[in-house]
């Protein structure tokens, strides 16, 4: 009785030890399962993060590169701008220059005229002082020699004669100083209108290169809104590939 009572009781430790190496053994096989899926879901987060890291990435190198390449086209645009500024100023400075020289001529013509009035007042009264000093030889030789009269009237004829002359040659020396300033004046008035020309060149240069500016700013506006709005958006679609 004994050794059945023995049997039996071994046998039932036999079937709880059975049952407890199955249990252990299934809860070993699913918490290993468990910890599979958790290290699968872990790696798959982690390619999903890095698959974010590398696309913010891009995104700010992309736009990095963006940055750059207007940074350079307005640098080069400034040169450009810079470079009109210095022709205008080349030839605001020729134009300048042009002035001084009509200026220049102006004034050295005014001292020749001035120049041969001079020369032509000292021959008057050089030619007055002959005038004069013949005149008293002609009085003292009517006075001794009145036989001579037709003689002293032919040499007053020659003396009215070359007086008329003289009168003519300076009326003749007028026309020509005058149609010598007509002609100064008509050229001082053809560089003054190109001159004028000109100027309303380089001012509407001038307005041009300001409305281009204008323009030019008012694009780099609305880019940089544009940037903005994509960037936004960028985010937005990153946000929501996060969340999903």
């Amino acid at each position: 009785m004994r050794k059945k009572n023995k049997k039996i009781k071994k046998n039932k430790n036999l079937e709880g030890l059975t049952r407890l190496a199955s249990f252990t053994s299934s809860s070993i096989s699913s918490a290993y399962e468990t910890f599979k899926k958790r290290q699968k879901n872990k790696k798959i987060e982690e390619i999903k993060l890095k698959k974010i890291e590398e696309s913010s990435r891009i995104v700010k190198e992309k736009k990095e590169l963006k940055l750059k390449e207007d940074q350079l086209r307005k640098d080069q645009e400034k040169l450009r701008l810079k470079d009109d500024e210095l022709k205008i100023k080349d030839k605001e400075l020729k134009l300048k220059e042009e002035k001084q020289k009509l200026e220049d001529e102006r004034l050295n013509k005014k001292d020749e005229e001035l120049r041969l009035i001079s020369q032509d007042q000292r021959k008057k009264e050089k030619e007055l002082k002959l005038k004069t000093e013949e005149q008293n030889r002609k009085d003292i030789d009517l006075k001794v020699r009145e036989e001579e009269q037709k003689s002293k009237e032919l040499k007053e004829q020659r003396r009215k004669n070359r007086a008329l002359k003289a009168i003519k040659e300076e009326e003749q020396k007028q026309k020509d100083l005058e149609y010598l300033k007509i002609k100064e004046w008509e050229k001082k008035y053809d560089l003054e209108q190109k001159a004028k020309e000109e100027e309303e060149k380089i001012r509407d240069e001038k307005l041009r290169l300001r409305d281009l500016q204008r323009a030019r700013l008012a694009e780099e506006q609305e880019n940089k809104v544009k940037e903005e709005l994509s960037s936004r958006l960028k985010t937005l679609d990153i946000d929501k590939t996060t969340k999903n």
